[in-house]
């Protein structure tokens, strides 16, 4: 039985995204990866001027998300950053070198087989938390990303993204080596790269996260 509204939070959503124009969902074609690739770039350039927030006017770029279009792993962290920011792409400092480290150490690469993107696409000031009423305007554009890309697994990076995703207040201790679900999409947490680059006693842990990470989508 077709739940009512579920179909009308749908529509709202994506009236909020989109405007009056009704765009179709299409899904994945395992032998046509340009449908996916041309949908994504589509959809950023119906959003990259977004202006519903705050954020839209002290930012310097719109961070929309960069790597493999058709990802079976999407990474997702809090916000872009100060180097995010002034380069238009997620996890481009110190922790995303670490990151790509990580990955390379599963057979992964922002080129193959994964997706990095943020909840939020506008550097918050300071880099402080996203507020309330910044995700709620947001989160919309991630859950269409995740429409589109269709990965076979979320990976929310640090505390912040995590509880945002899951709408909880949990230490990030208590959110690890969970299997959760993200509206139907299956979704684990571990650590920020950064956190590991201040405390050099979670790289372990996080090890033993992204080894998971790589069964699970395997």
């Amino acid at each position: 039985m077709i739940n009512n509204n579920f179909i009308n939070k749908y529509l709202r959503q994506t009236q909020d995204i989109y405007g009056d124009k009704l765009f179709l969902k299409i899904n994945k074609v395992s032998n046509d990866s340009n449908i996916v690739e041309n949908s994504l770039d589509e959809f950023y350039h119906s959003i990259n001027m977004c202006q519903k927030c705050q954020l839209g006017n002290s930012r310097k770029n719109f961070v929309f998300g960069i790597g493999d279009k058709n990802a079976d792993l999407l990474l997702v962290g809090e916000a872009p950053g100060e180097k995010e920011d002034l380069e238009g792409a997620p996890f481009v400092g110190r922790a995303g070198k670490l990151l790509d480290k990580i990955l390379a150490a599963i057979s992964l690469s922002r080129d193959k087989g994964v997706y990095i993107c943020n909840v939020l696409k506008c550097r918050p000031p300071d880099n402080r938390d996203p507020l309330p009423s910044e995700i709620e305007k947001c989160e919309p554009y991630l859950k269409e990303q995740i429409n589109l890309i269709k990965p076979k697994l979320i990976v929310a990076l640090g505390r912040v993204a995590a509880k945002t995703l899951l709408n909880n207040d949990l230490a990030l201790k208590d959110m690890r080596s969970i299997k959760h679900d993200y509206y139907g999409t299956p979704l684990v947490a571990t650590y920020h790269p950064a956190a590991l680059l201040r405390n050099q006693k979670l790289k372990p842990a996080a090890w033993e996260d992204f080894k998971w990470i790589r069964n699970l989508i395997n």
